[in-house]
């Protein structure tokens, strides 16, 4: 099994601005997927969300959680993570990782005036330890 500390998959994980398509289960099973903007923290798959939103709601229910990050030119590749997440409310830490993910999606230019829009009450901090991780590279030469 491939880790989050491979160099190939960190890489993956962390180069540009590729969303994470989170994948999570409603309320009645069906399988959904959103896409996510996210940072890699030590570990750790890190992104935000409305605590009310329907992520936000599954999340609460069964914080089983899979999200697939793509290379969607060639030679294409991918990183599946699977795991269960953890979640806060904590003030400070969502400020802080709101404003780190906005400098990621953003630039540093306005990631502090997104951290301060998204990093509100009402919103939580998710975070994606990988229980199994399978990354696949140069799918295609």
């Amino acid at each position: 099994m491939a880790s989050i500390t491979d160099p190939r998959v960190r890489g993956l994980l962390q180069e540009g601005t590729r969303t994470g398509k989170l994948a999570y289960t409603a309320s009645d099973g069906r399988p959904l997927a959103a896409p996510v903007w996210f940072v890699v923290e030590g570990d750790e798959v890190v992104f935000n969300t409305g605590v009310q939103t329907a992520k936000g709601r599954a999340i609460a229910r069964d914080p089983r959680l899979a999200m697939v990050v793509d290379i969607e030119s060639p030679p294409y590749g991918f990183v599946q993570l699977q795991g269960v997440a953890e979640v806060s409310e904590d003030p400070d830490e969502l400020l802080r990782t709101a404003t780190a993910i906005a400098d990621r999606y953003m630039g540093e230019d306005r990631a502090e005036e997104f951290g301060r829009r998204n990093g509100v009450p009402g919103e939580m901090v998710v975070r994606l330890r990988p229980t199994k991780l399978i990354a696949g590279f140069d799918m295609v030469e």
